[in-house]
């Protein structure tokens, strides 16, 4: 009984923290994918296809504070852009999501950041790639463009890149902990991986 009030009482003393994190990107690229991986540890890749905005919450435990990740996914048809307010406005972080076997999907990004831009200057962006289990497969030339571009875009848009997959369930969780750590301005000892080839995490800016 008195363990049972004594667990109320932290409860009750625990602080809450809502940090909103937006998702941005085109269509097919596993935005909703990674969001129900982090949020229920579930991978599925015949998920819906988002039809205007997805939401999920995911509450984590650390040193006594409740952090809820609102994850807000926008559907990545044009027909959506209409709807981009509601996943930018108040976001903390931006996750700006290409397909790394797609090419394509990462030169939109340059569309997807000013838009988003317009409606959120402050949130902190990161550039996200998905499906690095496909994209090892690629020649490494391929790979080598693709790592070389998407550095180029994270240095123009001062953002932690991240190549990750849902499947394998490579880097999910540290893309969030990173926001974490960058949102509240903690020291984060997640190491860097910088090696062509492999799941890249450059998180640490000059400008940060």
């Amino acid at each position: 009984m008195e363990g049972h009030k004594q667990e109320e009482q932290e409860t009750a003393q625990r602080a809450n923290v809502m940090i909103k994190v937006g998702m941005v990107g085109d269509s097919h690229i596993g935005k909703t994918t990674l969001m129900v991986k982090y949020v229920e540890n579930m991978f599925d890749d015949e998920y819906i296809q988002t039809l205007g905005v997805n939401f999920m919450e995911k509450t984590i435990i650390i040193r006594n504070t409740e952090i809820t990740f609102s994850i807000w996914d926008l559907g990545g048809q044009r027909e959506f852009v209409s709807m981009l307010p509601l996943v930018c406005n108040d976001a903390v972080a931006l996750l700006f999501m290409f397909d790394l076997t797609r090419k394509s999907t990462l030169n939109s990004i340059k569309e997807w950041y000013r838009q988003s831009r317009g409606f959120n200057k402050a949130a902190i962006p990161f550039l996200i790639g998905t499906k690095y289990d496909q994209f090892i497969e690629l020649p490494l030339a391929d790979q080598e463009e693709i790592t070389r571009q998407s550095r180029k875009f994270a240095r123009a848009m001062k953002a932690s890149l991240l190549f990750c997959s849902s499947l394998h369930d490579i880097n999910i969780k540290n893309i969030f902990k990173i926001v974490l750590s960058k949102a509240f301005d903690l020291r984060c000892t997640i190491p860097e991986i910088n090696e062509m080839g492999a799941p890249i995490r450059e998180y640490m800016l000059p400008n940060a």
